[in-house]
């Protein structure tokens, strides 16, 4: 594993919650990642508890997240260290039901 993956992993593996974007929780730069947060929050979390990376800060994450999920968009959400997907992926499970219970799961300590 380099050492982008390393770091990627680390954050992945140190967040309750992690959202990889375009921008940050309070100023998403792309439609996808508002899409995303917008989701969360309708899930009931909390930006402020939301641990999000700016992509475009870090080419190197950019393009490394890609690898490390084997996922090729941008947003990605992790959930206790498990790859959830992207938005699109989170607008289904929104839909389901099955987001929330995921994110109801985590808060719970599950």
């Amino acid at each position: 594993m380099n050492d982008t993956q390393q770091r990627i992993d680390s954050l992945v593996k140190s967040s309750e919650i992690l959202l990889f974007m375009k921008g940050n929780a309070s100023f998403p730069l792309c439609g996808f990642s508002g899409r995303a947060i917008q989701i969360l929050k309708a899930c009931g979390v909390d930006p402020k508890g939301l641990t999000t990376v700016n992509v475009l800060e870090d080419d190197a994450i950019r393009q490394g997240i890609k690898e490390y999920s084997h996922w090729p968009t941008i947003p990605q959400l992790y959930v206790k260290g498990e790859f959830i997907g992207g938005s699109d992926i989170m607008l289904e499970m929104y839909e389901s039901g099955e987001l929330r219970q995921v994110l109801s799961a985590q808060a719970q300590g599950e």
